[in-house]
């Protein structure tokens, strides 16, 4: 087969069900980030000066709604119609975005910017967690992340430069409306998708152990351990660069609005570009190596800050960083994927959604408090070498040989929960012989057997 049909057997938008979901993905983001920038236009129009502190206020609210939501949405996801499901929080978010032009006071922004994200917690590791059951081949699913990495950094360089033109003839109430409009879109877009049939969940334990399952299951899997670690350099790093470029371009180097501008610009192109050629790469070599070295161009980058840059050597770091962390948070859904059965994907990618936002919610007030008491330099060196130990860190915790076949052992086990008798763990006599899916109590003998491992009810412990 020619080169050219290869590379096109491994495009994930042969798959007309992933197309949909990836456009309404694009479609929303743009949205958001058209309402990014309204929402700032607001900030100001209520609080003059004091913006920058609502906006950071907002943020933390943000993250918040992210870390605590996220894992209850996710646990219980199983009990319902994930289409039913996905659009039912495109519709809130449609519906609390269109609230946002008649605030008037600032608790107001505070209390919906929380509702909104509530449901933006529910509906992006849901969502992630489809794309999966979609597109099974591999390198087609690499693609696709890919793709959704490219997605992201394209929002974050296209919205500002959308805004500003649509400002140019409405005004910033306008873009609420818009993203209201595409929230809605999207749902449209998902109601179109053929979902493929879920597999069959039961979880032992009440309303906190359904909850709390995701969580406890991921910090329980070596990789996803060594994973969140680097995650915590992607943390350090972003942060300093959202936070601290436009003190550092404006004090250090009194540079322009528009500088800081294109050194953030700097950081979303190599981003970008990394995302493009990380399919191929990742076709030779392994998701924990290109992570590892993610994390230490991250940790490098950085600390070349301390030499106190002019600005063109600025642009080329924060283009290095880029690399770094689209190194990193490429693979993530790969190796989140690679961790979970077919049923319990929505509670990982929950946890790691919510996981990998708690480090946002550290590394940003961190990298702004020493940033000013330190100065940007010394920061910036104290945030690469912090990098570096979360580097060694989650090398030492996701094992160098990490097959996913493991021979492990079960004890013997009495129990009830809903279950078939044609599944691996579940071919017993028992008081129904149905094959479909039943629930009677049901005993396990003691056992030793191999097959792909993950952590869940069955298999509470990593062997």
């Amino acid at each position: 087969m020619p080169e050219t049909e290869t590379l096109y057997a491994d495009s994930p938008f042969r798959n007309r069900e992933f197309t949909k979901l990836f456009i309404a993905q694009v479609i929303s983001l743009l949205g958001t980030g058209l309402a990014t920038v309204a929402l700032t236009l607001l900030a100001y129009d209520l609080a003059g000066g004091n913006a920058g502190v609502v906006l950071g206020q907002a943020l933390a609210i943000k993250m918040v709604a992210y870390v605590v939501f996220a894992p209850v949405v996710g646990g219980i996801a199983y009990r319902f119609n994930r289409k039913r499901l996905l659009i039912t929080m495109d519709l809130f978010r449609a519906l609390i975005v269109l609230t946002m032009p008649f605030v008037t006071e600032i608790w107001q922004i505070y209390l919906l910017i929380f509702l909104l994200n509530i449901f933006s917690a529910g509906f992006k590791p849901v969502f992630q967690a489809t794309i999966p059951d979609l597109i099974e081949d591999e390198r087609a699913y690499t693609r696709a992340l890919s793709y959704s990495r490219l997605a992201y950094d394209l929002e974050t360089l296209l919205s500002p430069v959308l805004a500003g033109v649509a400002l140019l003839f409405f005004g910033y109430s306008a873009l609420f409306l818009t993203n209201s409009v595409t929230y809605l879109m999207s749902a449209l877009l998902v109601l179109l998708v053929t979902f493929p049939r879920g597999a069959a969940t039961a979880r032992l334990g009440g309303v906190w152990a359904e909850i709390s399952f995701g969580v406890r299951s991921y910090l329980k899997t070596p990789r996803l351990r060594g994973m969140l670690a680097l995650y915590f350099g992607v943390a350090i790093a972003s942060a300093m660069v959202i936070v601290n470029t436009v003190v550092y371009v404006r004090e250090n180097l009194a540079g322009s609005e528009s500088a800081v501008a294109v050194a953030l610009a700097a950081t979303g192109a190599g981003s970008m570009l990394t995302a493009l050629v990380l399919p191929y790469l990742l076709d030779r070599v392994t998701d924990r190596r290109v992570m590892l070295v993610g994390s230490l161009v991250m940790s490098v980058g950085l600390m070349l800050i301390y030499t106190s840059p002019d600005y063109i050597e600025l642009l080329l770091i924060w283009f290095l960083i880029g690399i770094g962390w689209s190194l990193v948070q490429t693979p993530a859904g790969r190796v989140v994927n690679r961790s979970s059965s077919v049923s319990d994907r929505p509670s990982y990618f929950s946890a790691q959604f919510s996981l990998s936002h708690a480090c946002w919610m550290v590394a940003y007030p961190l990298a702004g408090e020493l940033g000013l008491l330190l100065g940007i330099e010394t920061t910036a060196l104290l945030s690469g070498m912090a990098i570096v130990l979360f580097t060694v860190l989650g090398a030492t915790l996701w094992p160098r040989e990490d097959p996913r076949v493991l021979e492990h052992t079960h004890e013997s086990l009495n129990h009830c929960h809903e279950h078939r008798h044609d599944d691996l763990h579940h071919q017993h006599d028992g008081a129904d012989k149905s094959e479909g899916q039943h629930q009677h109590e049901h005993k396990h003998t003691s056992t030793t057997h191999s097959h792909v491992f993950h952590i869940d009810d069955h298999h509470p412990h990593w062997p």
